[in-house]
């Protein structure tokens, strides 16, 4: 095989494995120039396989689009648990904003198994659809552009959307952790609309899997310690555990079943 189409089947599984890569650590990695992943980058922009940053590339149309259907079964016990342990903690008859991914979607579900008498505002036509069932639930989905790939509606008019609006309980995830504690997406509309459920929330819960601690990506969307609790399916390494301690953040741990011990 070329050593470039070498080059690049590493370039797309590094993307694909942490979902945003620096060019510079791209080159340190492959052992080649920054001119020549730029080269290489550029390529696979043009084949639509890998989207362009400032400064690295994540996954292009083309992939994610191949991605989503193992993005919605990946962890999905995992997500379920979580799910099912942030709906304990969402009582009758409160008001909440959902926001979007699978694992958001996964607490929609167990939502509407759960509580009655929910008010829910939503990005994310998917938990709308899940949750429109429920003649005893108010569902208000934000004006916006929906996002083919995954339901979610972003933008300035969403924004200007939520912020009409106080509520309960904001329900958000993230798309990485990183160490210091920051929560990481790429979509910086889509990071301005979860900013925006995060302000006008009375409590904000992030639910996150495991997989997205250490995770990288390009658009800072805040700190995990502005959470009032974390919900995850394990338990975080020492040094984030003092961080959400020091912080007066409580985190909740998701029992998983005997068959998947």
């Amino acid at each position: 095989m070329p050593p470039r189409i070498q080059r690049h089947e590493k370039i797309i599984a590094l993307v694909r494995e942490y979902n945003f890569m620096p060019i510079e650590q791209l080159a340190r990695q492959l052992d080649v120039t920054p001119q020549t992943i730029r080269r290489d980058i550029n390529q696979l922009c043009e084949e639509n396989i890998l989207r362009r940053y400032h400064g690295g590339a994540t996954l292009g149309e083309g992939l994610e689009n191949e991605d989503l259907n193992t993005q919605k079964t990946k962890l999905q016990n995992e997500k379920i648990h979580i799910a099912d342990l942030i709906a304990e903690h969402i009582p009758d008859n409160a008001s909440l904003f959902l926001s979007i991914g699978t694992t958001i979607e996964a607490v929609a579900m167990a939502l509407v198994k759960k509580r009655k008498g929910l008010c829910i505002i939503t990005n994310n036509i998917h938990v709308a659809s899940i949750v429109s069932g429920r003649s005893d639930y108010t569902v208000i989905i934000t004006s916006g552009v929906v996002r083919p790939i995954d339901g979610g509606v972003t933008g300035v008019a969403t924004v200007d959307f939520i912020n009409q609006f106080k509520t309960d309980y904001a329900v958000l995830s993230a798309s990485g952790v990183d160490a210091d504690g920051s929560l990481l997406d790429f979509d910086y509309k889509e990071v301005s609309v979860m900013q925006a459920m995060m302000h006008n929330a009375r409590m904000c819960y992030l639910g996150v899997d495991h997989s997205k601690f250490g995770r990288n990506a390009l658009v800072r969307m805040g700190d995990i310690t502005e959470f009032d609790a974390v919900f995850t399916d394990q338990t975080p390494d020492e040094a984030m555990c003092k961080q959400l301690e020091a912080a007066g953040v409580k985190w909740y741990v998701a029992a998983r079943g005997i068959d998947e011990e």
